[in-house]
This record gives structure tokens, sequence and C-alpha cells, in this order.
């Protein structure tokens, strides 16, 4: 393996988003990420104060803010991460407007993470732009947008839509964001070569249930 088990895992986050997920199976996915040094837990807004209650800073709590769509007005989206913040989130992910970017209306897709991102403050946001339901020219735009609107992040998926990260996505981020803010590959990253190639290709951070699982027993987890 190029990179250490350690090195990978700090650069997971831990994540489980189902609308069925249990408080026991966010304390076992806080227990693991706390084991294995991850880079967060990444979990529904509902859950943030229980856990950031439960693993008392030994891990960031992420949380996720106009998810799955993305497509609800500006001032809840902000509402949501503002609450989350309050009640202990470090890093926040959001879901773009997909059809108001689709609509050439880019203003308002910058203004609406630059909204989250007031709302936020110093805590890290991380901005899903779905990539599976763009362009390339959608996602080159975004490359531009999403740093320009003050964000720490751009992030590939959400895993629930019609496809996750690519390696060639990636690629593309790196080549049009150059530099000017974080990369986050998340939905679909199921072998450890899979983790090896997108941190090669210039990942900062990956979003994950299974990473956990394949790098310290071999098995593949559920998928996100």
């Amino acid at each position: 393996m190029k990179y250490t088990k350690e090195e990978m895992l700090s650069k997971v986050d831990h994540t489980l988003l189902k609308p069925e997920a249990t408080w026991p199976q966010i304390q076992t996915l806080c227990d693991e990420a706390i084991a294995n040094h991850c880079a967060s837990v990444c979990i529904n807004t509902c859950y943030v104060k229980q856990a950031a209650q439960y693993m008392a800073g030994r891990v960031p709590v992420c949380c996720v803010v106009g998810f799955p769509l993305g497509a609800m007005d500006t001032a809840s989206k902000a509402f949501e991460a503002k609450t989350a913040v309050e009640n202990g989130a470090s890093e926040v992910d959001m879901v773009i407007n997909i059809g108001w970017l689709k609509n050439k209306q880019y203003d308002d897709v910058r203004n609406d993470i630059a909204a989250v991102k007031a709302a936020v403050g110093d805590k890290v946001l991380k901005v899903i732009i779905e990539t599976c339901l763009l362009t390339e020219e959608e996602k080159i735009k975004m490359c531009d947008i999403v740093p320009e609107a003050g964000a720490d992040f751009i992030k590939t998926s959400t895993g629930f839509s019609t496809g996750g990260a690519t390696f060639h996505d990636i690629e593309l981020f790196a080549q049009h964001v150059r530099g000017r803010c974080k990369i986050k590959a998340a939905g679909g990253i199921s072998t450890v070569e899979d983790i090896e190639k997108f941190l090669d290709l210039g990942a900062d951070r990956l979003g994950t249930s299974r990473a956990v699982k394949l790098l310290t027993s071999g098995e593949a987890g559920s998928g996100y």
C-alpha cells in the first residue's frame, strides 16, 4: 500500500446518512471514528447534538445541510447550518441548488453557498455539486464558484443520486480548482485501491461508510 492505514483513515469522513439510521448505529459510527482517528463522522443534523456531546471533541462532527436534493431556499439552508454549528458541528456539507446551476443562475448559486458559509463562520464548509447530474461545463464552472463563495471544499456527490465519485471528476477538480479550495470525493468508494487512487489524484478528504471496515478487517461495508 502506498499510504499507511492511519494516513488513509485520517482523510475519511466516516459516514452514515441513511434515513433509517438509529442512535445506537450513530454511536457505533462515533466509536469506530474515535478508535481509528478518522477526520470526522458525517451524519444527519438530527443527531449532531447527541454525537457532539458523546464524542466530547475526540473527533469532529460533520453534518449534511440541504440534503440530498439541495433544492430548498437559501434561508432554510443557512438556518439549518447555523443550528447545526450551535449544536456542535465542526463541519457542514451542503448541496448546491442544481436547478439554478442548469438555469445558469450563477450568482444565485454563489450567493446560496456564501449564505451558508456566513452561517457557519469559521467552521469548515464543503459544497456537494452532485457531479453525476452535471455536464463537464457545469462541473468546471463550479470549480470557480465554490472558492469564490468562500467555501473550504468542493465535493463530488451525495451518494443518493445516480452515481458517486469518479477518478475523472477528481482529476477535473484538481485541474480547475488550482488549490483555491480542497477536494472531497464521496459516494461509491468501495476498495482500498479506490481510496489510494482518489488521494493520488488530489482528494484531501473521502466520504465513505466502507473505509473503516475495508482498512481494519478487509470486509466491504454497506454503500454510501
